[in-house]
């Protein structure tokens, strides 16, 4: 049994890392004024031994076309931004319910936070998330000055198939 289990491990270290990039260019796409092709992805999907790991990019409030959405309006600037990584998300067969973690910038916290958390709240019960992913608010300044908030997630599943 010792010596299956130590065969197993071994094929487990040589299983390659499969790394593709990930879109949803029917909700958000690269923005218009970037160099094309781009120098990021919008997000990386992750596969080792059946586990995978969804990796968004920073996401904001951005349009199909790429465009800026919702100029001024931090709640609906918030919720589109939810809503472009719900999309990021189903594109790979996940949901909010897969996330583990987020990262929110907001370009100006002191005023922003409390109407923030209100939104993600709301957003979060609508998914009905229970446990709430982990997640960091940080102050920062944004790649366009009329975006107010942009947000990072990590999301972890197993695909079909495999026996835990």
């Amino acid at each position: 049994m010792q010596m299956e289990i130590m065969e197993a491990l071994k094929d487990i270290a040589r299983t390659p890392v499969r790394k593709t990039a990930i879109s949803a260019p029917e909700a958000l796409n690269e923005a218009y004024d970037y160099q094309r092709p781009s120098s990021f992805s919008r997000g990386m999907r992750i596969e080792l031994n059946g586990l995978v790991i969804l990796l968004t990019s920073g996401t904001a409030s951005i349009d199909e076309n790429g465009r800026s959405v919702h100029v001024g309006d931090f709640r609906a600037q918030t919720r589109r931004t939810f809503d472009n990584i719900s999309a990021l998300l189903r594109s790979e067969g996940a949901t909010w319910k897969d996330v583990v973690r987020t990262t929110c910038y907001l370009r100006d916290i002191e005023r922003d936070y409390a109407a923030f958390n209100e939104e993600r709240t709301a957003y979060y019960r609508e998914q009905g998330l229970d446990p709430l992913p982990a997640s960091t608010g940080i102050q920062a300044i944004l790649c366009r000055p009329e975006l107010l908030v942009e947000i990072e997630a990590i999301a972890m599943f197993r695909t079909p198939g495999i026996e835990e």
